[in-house]
């Protein structure tokens, strides 16, 4: 028994303490209860996602500015961060891309119109420049009429399937470096932007 009364206290402990410091208000006519209670009774489970991935990776950036003490607003553009999501979901989701085989290699021809193409430049030859030689890969970009070429070589034939396996996208991913790109966009230290 009291080991659930344990499980108990450290599972609403953090809802408690807090709905003390909860009570904030968006504006005058929209006041929030206290959080983690509803009816006078303890929630189960505090809400955690903001609702839209860039508005979380945004806040997230934010968060992490506001915690630093060194923080030098004056270099802060989170508008650039936004601008940067604008081209990472413009890639993700509305780029075109066909993959063409090569020895040790596959090209990848990636393609948009508008504002599509002019996010597909901007991201495939910002990836290519950072992330060339990462993973013994060798990465190569080029802007091309539609959009931007990227050929992804690897050092080992056997490392082919995994190329075929990602795709451009999951090449795009490589490296998890997108998360420290935001922070320096967001603080005005964007290396290629």
């Amino acid at each position: 028994m009291i080991k659930y009364i344990l499980a108990a206290v450290i599972l609403w402990a953090p809802a408690i303490a807090h709905a003390q410091q909860a009570g904030h208000m968006h504006s005058p006519n929209m006041k929030h209860g206290v959080f983690g209670v509803t009816k006078g009774k303890p929630l189960a489970v505090r809400p955690m996602e903001p609702g839209q991935g860039a508005f979380a990776a945004i806040q997230e950036i934010v968060s992490i500015l506001d915690a630093n003490p060194n923080t030098d607003w004056s270099n802060v553009d989170i508008e650039a961060l936004r601008r940067h999501l604008i081209d990472m979901n413009n890639v993700t989701m509305r780029a075109r891309a066909a993959a063409t085989p090569i020895k040790n290699s596959v090209r990848y021809a990636v393609a948009g119109t508008g504002p599509v193409r002019e996010s597909i430049r901007r991201m495939v030859v910002a990836h290519a420049a950072t992330m060339s030689g990462v993973n013994g890969m060798t990465i190569v970009a080029e802007d091309h009429p539609e959009g931007a070429t990227m050929t992804v070589t690897v050092a080992d034939p056997a490392d082919l399937p995994m190329l075929k396996g990602l795709g451009f996208i999951g090449i795009m991913t490589l490296g998890m470096h997108h998360q420290e790109h935001h922070l320096m966009i967001a603080a005005g230290r964007a290396p290629h932007h």
